[in-house]
C-alpha cells in the first residue's frame, strides 16, 4: 500500500499565553498596558492624530473621556494582550498587542498597533517589534508569528516586509471595519526563519549602524531582502 504524504513531526505541547512581562531594549521598553497608568500620556501623544486610527476598528476619539473608556476596555480584553511602549524619556508613545492567540497550534499574531507620531520612524518603533517577536518565539515558544493588515494599508504592508515577514496572500472580503469592506493581507514569520530575522534586527539596532546624526547606515529592508 502506498503511504500518503504527511507533514513533519511537531512537538504537540501547547505554548503558554502572553503575560505581564516587561521587555527592555536600548531605546525603550514594553510593559503590560495599564489604562490608569498609561492613559493620559498616550492621549497626549495621540491627540489630534486622527490618521493613526484609519485602519483600526476603533477611533479616532473626540476627547479624553471617550479615549479613556476605550483604553479601559482594551486593558480588560482577554482575546488580545496589549502592551504599552515607553521611550527612554518615560513617555508613553504607542501600544501593541499579541492577538489571535492559539496556544495549541503555537500560532500568535502581532496587531492592533498604535504608533503615535513621536514613535514613528524611530529606532524604538523597530526595537519594539523585535522585543515582542523575540518574546513570542524564544520565551513562549510559538512556531508561527503573524502580521495581518488592510490590503489598502500600504505603510503597514511595507513595514511587514521590512521586518522580515513573508507575504502569503489576500483574504478577500475578510472583514467589515467601520462599515467598510476590508480585504486582508496576510504575512508570517515561522520559527525556522526567526534566527535570521533576529540577526537582522540586531545588526540594524547595533549602535555602529547609526551615524552621529542618527541616520542609519544600512537599512533593515536591505538586510531582509525587502523593497526599500
Amino acid at each position: 500500500m502506498t503511504l500518503r504524504p504527511v507533514g513533519e513531526p511537531v512537538d504537540p505541547k501547547p505554548a503558554p499565553r502572553p503575560g505581564p512581562v516587561t521587555l527592555k531594549g536600548r531605546h525603550g521598553r514594553l510593559e503590560r498596558l495599564n489604562a490608569a497608568k498609561h492613559g493620559s500620556g498616550l492621549w497626549e501623544a495621540a491627540r489630534g492624530q486622527d490618521h493613526i486610527w484609519t485602519y483600526l476598528p476603533d477611533g479616532p476619539f473626540a476627547d479624553f473621556e471617550s479615549f479613556a473608556k476605550w483604553l479601559e476596555a482594551v486593558e480588560r480584553n482577554e482575546v488580545r494582550y496589549h502592551y504599552a511602549v515607553i521611550d527612554r524619556n518615560e513617555r508613553v508613545v504607542g501600544t501593541m498587542s499579541l492577538m489571535e492567540i492559539r496556544p495549541a497550534m503555537r500560532v500568535i499574531e502581532v496587531g492592533y498597533i498604535v504608533y503615535t507620531p513621536v514613535m514613528q520612524r524611530t529606532p524604538l518603533a523597530t526595537e519594539a517589534q523585535y522585543l515582542l517577536m523575540r518574546y513570542a518565539f524564544e520565551d513562549l515558544g510559538y512556531r508561527r508569528y503573524e502580521w495581518k493588515c488592510d490590503s489598502l494599508n500600504a505603510p503597514s504592508r511595507r513595514a511587514a516586509l521590512r521586518f522580515g515577514f513573508v507575504f502569503e496572500g489576500i483574504f478577500r472580503q475578510h472583514m467589515i471595519t467601520k462599515a467598510r469592506n476590508r480585504d486582508t493581507a496576510w504575512y508570517s514569520i515561522i520559527d525556522k526563519e526567526w534566527p535570521a530575522r533576529k540577526a537582522s534586527f540586531e545588526r540594524w539596532l547595533a549602535p555602529d549602524n547609526f551615524a552621529p546624526d542618527g541616520s542609519q547606515k544600512q537599512s533593515l529592508s536591505a538586510m531582509n531582502g525587502a523593497p526599500e
